[in-house]
């Protein structure tokens, strides 16, 4: 039997000093079981986080986008945590596991939590959430993160047997994505989680004042220790640029997702640090396989050929990283002879592409979100595909649409973009790309038999050095396929102001408040 133990020590990641080059600094009181007794001095401890997006929903089964687990990731946990620093897994809401064989997992769970209900956290809390996850009825849109689960059984009141159809090499990755945190089951039987989330997080949710703001209060019972911050408002605004003008006025203190437009900007304020890490996330221009001629490989190669992604990377002045590859440099799976595949930036190929095929003589409808990563990457494409002949109607839609519309399949071309909360290769490609996922994460509608093969095997063994050939080979086949022509892979930032302390930045693009605090 094989059998691992693990011990949950909270490491402070001091990010923001490292930035900024002054004097380390931790929210005061905080040890390997938190931040006892709250405060840090007089600061006044509350945070305004700014999103140029309002989050389409607040529950961890029923959402599937960036934006909604940001608020997510501060009032729900999960099982296990990747460690921001190290990559490794790590217990959160477990204590311990075991394989008793390949498709077991014995999870012995932390005793004496509550939600914020006052409900106990337990085997049969754990068993609830991944049954309704997996309910085709509920239609969570990220239930493939655990989709082989056959059955989850309660052994007794702080352990559950998770039994798998097949050996699962990537569980523990799936475990940590924030889509598969736990939920109060009395409070999703009795309520709607997507308005009034109820988890075991340090944070409890107060209001929501939708296209406005959330607000969030600390959890003074929590059990890893009483947060320092009181209180966090997530406020909705116009653009990156009002945000920043709202850091400079003080109404704003905290803002992620910065584009390269911006950097300059923030980097001549000295009451503002920016930060930065390479990350996980990638994103690309995605073709709706579904329709004439996207469905056309020919098609899909004239486009790849006629945007210059060296010259669209460079233009990001640091914040992106070139890659051929859809599995990207910090994703587990990632091997560099892809970086030798795909199709180059050849403008007069392209031309002789939409020439012979007669590509040209209909105009396209690309669906763009209106945040300003995509606006900007929709921008220089639209501009460089007219050049080879290609005419392309933009409509550009709001965050929670532009979600609706693309799972719907009403696009020709978007942009999109995928943080990898779990940094594993597999549950890039078969959310993404496999057959199972159609009309769900599937956007793209991308369907190859032999692509789906090489991704199932990738995550039905635990031998990490097979699935590793497995991803790459998965990943050479719809590079050569081009459902996709990645733009560029995630530099993820952040940037707050110089009284915020503790930020922890995820190369997932992910952060959580917990360990912040005020100076």
């Amino acid at each position: 039997m094989k059998k691992l133990l693990f011990l949950l020590v909270a490491i402070p990641i001091l990010l923001l000093a490292a930035c900024t080059g002054g004097s380390e600094s931790q929210p005061e009181g905080g040890n390997a079981e938190g931040n006892e007794g709250g405060g840090s001095g007089s600061a006044d401890q509350t945070l305004t986080y700014a999103s140029t997006s309002d989050a389409p929903g607040l529950s961890p089964i029923d959402t599937n986008d960036s934006v909604s687990s940001h608020v997510i990731e501060q009032v729900y946990e999960t099982l296990f945590k990747r460690n921001a620093e190290t990559g490794e897994i790590e217990p959160l809401l477990a204590k311990s596991y075991e394989n008793p064989d390949d498709n077991t997992w014995v999870i012995k769970l932390k005793e004496d939590i509550k939600f914020h209900d006052g409900t106990p956290f337990n085997a049969e809390a754990v068993k609830y959430t991944f049954e309704t996850f997996l309910d085709p009825e509920r239609a969570a849109p990220r239930a493939s993160l655990l989709a082989p689960v056959e059955s989850i059984e309660v052994k007794d009141e702080y352990t559950v047997v998770i039994k798998t159809n097949k050996p699962y090499g990537a569980m523990l990755a799936a475990l940590s994505h924030s889509n598969a945190s736990i939920v109060s089951p009395e409070a999703d039987k009795s309520g709607n989680l997507n308005e009034n989330p109820v988890g075991t997080g340090p944070f409890k949710f107060v209001s929501w004042e939708k296209g406005n703001e959330i607000v969030l209060e600390k959890n003074a019972d929590y059990w890893q220790g009483e947060p320092t911050l009181n209180q966090v408002t997530f406020k909705v605004v116009p653009s990156v640029s009002t945000a920043i003008s709202m850091m400079e006025t003080g109404e704003v203190d905290f803002i992620d997702g910065v584009t390269s437009q911006h950097t300059s900007r923030l980097e001549g304020n000295g009451s503002i640090n920016l930060i930065k890490k390479e990350g996980t996330p990638v994103y690309y221009m995605g073709f709706n396989m579904e329709k004439e001629p996207m469905n056309n490989p020919e098609f899909r190669k004239a486009l790849a050929h006629a945007i210059d992604r060296d010259a669209y990377v460079e233009s990001l002045n640091g914040l992106g990283v070139r890659s051929n590859s859809f599995v990207g440099p910090q994703v587990f799976g990632y091997d560099e002879s892809a970086e030798d595949l795909g199709y180059s930036y050849d403008p007069e190929k392209a031309k002789q592409i939409i020439e012979e095929n007669g590509f040209g003589d209909q105009t396209y409808h690309m669906l763009v979100a209106n945040r300003d990563m995509y606006i900007n990457m929709a921008e220089i494409a639209q501009a460089q595909l007219s050049e080879v002949g290609i005419n392309v109607e933009m409509e550009m839609i709001e965050w929670g649409t532009f979600l609706d519309m693309t799972a719907e399949g009403n696009f020709d071309l978007t942009f999109l973009g995928w943080s990898n909360v779990t940094g594993d290769g597999s549950e890039l490609l078969y959310p993404n790309l496999h057959t199972d996922n159609l009309g769900s994460s599937n956007r793209t509608r991308y369907s190859n038999k032999e692509f789906d093969e090489l991704v199932v095997k990738s995550r039905t063994t635990t031998d990490q050095e097979k699935r590793k050939e497995y991803l790459a080979e998965a990943n050479a086949l719809a590079i050569k396929d081009a459902p996709w022509v990645p733009m560029h892979h995630g530099v993820v930032t952040a940037a707050v102001v110089d009284s915020v302390k503790g930020l922890e930045l995820s190369p997932t693009g992910s952060w959580r408040l917990y360990k912040v605090s005020r100076e």
